[in-house]
């Protein structure tokens, strides 16, 4: 087949991390084009464009004529499958009228479903169960929910020791540890303030990440939380940290879930929607969303039990066997299209 995916971000995060694997892991067997911003490929913290496989070929557009160039270009090159990621990727796509029962147009849901992104386009990847429900029923139909994958857990093997040395962390501390976009989604704010409260002498709170919030939690100065920024290899740090805490608002799947469930690490998440979706692989003690008094109790009680690392089955969710599902997916739905029975959306 051939493929294109949109991309038209700025910055690296979990969502542009899964956009970037799939197209690498499917141009083993494909004809894989990525179409991503210049600014994307800047040496700036956060830029991606150096994590593409070379058998992909990228295609690059502006910020501020980004989407009508990438519209352009799909139209140019007419693939079998035109697949969007993110809010720019899926208007640029779902403007694309001319491409209607010539390329099927498929938009991952990252997060949840938005008309004005998603209701014009021929189908959709669910990453998780709950998203479903507000997909309008006639484009659900053309919905597949296939859930987000790892790759092999594989840090440097001397991650563990010098992350702490580097950090002034003593190899015998107890570190609590979490990662992902500094946005107050992602409840940081709540952890840090939960860490506070908890008052456990000697331990380390780690969060690895760059956002908006970056800059304010640093001028917190909470005594034993490091705030080390953004990190081009996530795993390192896994294996630094003693367990895994999400404080998150909202998470509509959580890779970072499965990247902390292959390092092994015990972990304590808020109830959001992802973390109930992985409740029975995740393992994890749930507390209540935005309960700093909660947090702060399971993570003495962490602290106190000082569980080990233990494995869990990862099978499940192997990028082989989602993309096994993702491809079944795109013949199912181009087969609907080629005999006429293409999507015909309502918001």
């Amino acid at each position: 087949m051939r493929i294109v995916h949109l991309l038209l971000t700025s910055s690296f995060a979990g969502s542009e991390r899964h956009a970037i694997e799939l197209a690498n892991a499917q141009s083993e067997h494909h004809e894989v084009t990525l179409i991503l911003r210049r600014s994307s490929r800047s040496g700036k913290a956060g830029g991606y464009g150096h994590r593409v496989d070379p058998r992909v070929k990228v295609l690059w557009v502006d910020r501020w004529l980004g989407r009508w160039q990438a519209r352009r270009l799909v139209c140019q090159l007419r693939p079998d499958i035109a697949h969007a990621h993110l809010s720019d990727g899926c208007k640029a796509l779902g403007g694309a009228w001319d491409l209607r029962g010539r390329v099927l147009r498929v938009a991952t849901l990252h997060m949840r479903y938005k008309p004005q992104q998603h209701a014009h386009l021929d189908a959709l990847v669910a990453i998780a169960p709950w998203q479903l429900d507000a997909i309008p029923s006639p484009l659900r139909e053309h919905t597949a929910q296939i859930d987000n994958w790892t790759l092999p857990y594989r840090p440097a093997d001397d991650a563990r020791r010098r992350l702490r040395a580097a950090n002034g962390i003593a190899h015998d501390a107890w570190v609590f540890g979490s990662m992902g976009r500094m946005e107050r989604t992602k409840g940081f704010d709540l952890l840090v303030d939960a860490f506070e409260r908890a008052a456990l002498p000697g331990v380390h709170l780690v969060l690895v990440g760059q956002g908006a919030e970056l800059e304010a939690l640093r001028r917190r100065k909470v005594p034993g939380v490091l705030l080390p920024g953004f990190c081009e290899q996530p795993q390192d740090w896994m294996a630094a940290f003693d367990g895994f805490i999400s404080a998150a608002r909202e998470e509509s799947f959580g890779l970072v879930f499965l990247e902390a469930m292959a390092a092994g690490l015990p972990i304590i998440a808020t109830e959001t929607q992802g973390a109930r979706h992985l409740s029975a692989a995740l393992d994890a003690r749930m507390v209540p969303l935005e309960d700093v008094a909660a947090l702060a109790d399971a993570l003495r009680a962490m602290h106190a039990q000082r569980p080990a690392r233990s494995s869990r089955a990862m099978e499940r969710f192997s990028i082989d066997a989602k993309l096994s599902e993702l491809e079944a997916f795109y013949q199912r739905e181009s087969a609907m299209a080629l005999t006429g029975q293409p999507a015909v959306h309502q918001r």
